[in-house]
């Protein structure tokens, strides 16, 4: 697992596709499916651990993006 593409991929496996409309907020709500499913015992540790550095990691870049955005327009 190397990207959110390959995080969708894992919950793809278990029937469960996340869309809400923005990114950021899909991350966040795979994250929370990602953890039932650990805390369900069907991902591994591994798997579990991977894929939240990959959500997070893909978070902390939408994060940035608002935060240039509000910057790039003047506020604050």
């Amino acid at each position: 697992m190397k990207n959110l593409h390959d995080v969708q991929k894992l919950l793809k496996k278990f029937n469960i596709i996340v869309y809400v409309g923005k990114r950021k907020w899909d991350i966040e709500l795979m994250g929370i499916e990602l953890d039932n499913l650990y805390h369900a015992g069907v991902v591994s540790k591994k798997e579990y651990m991977t894929a939240k550095m990959i959500l997070t990691h893909e978070h902390e870049i939408e994060e940035e993006k608002e935060t240039s955005a509000k910057d790039s327009n003047g506020l604050s």
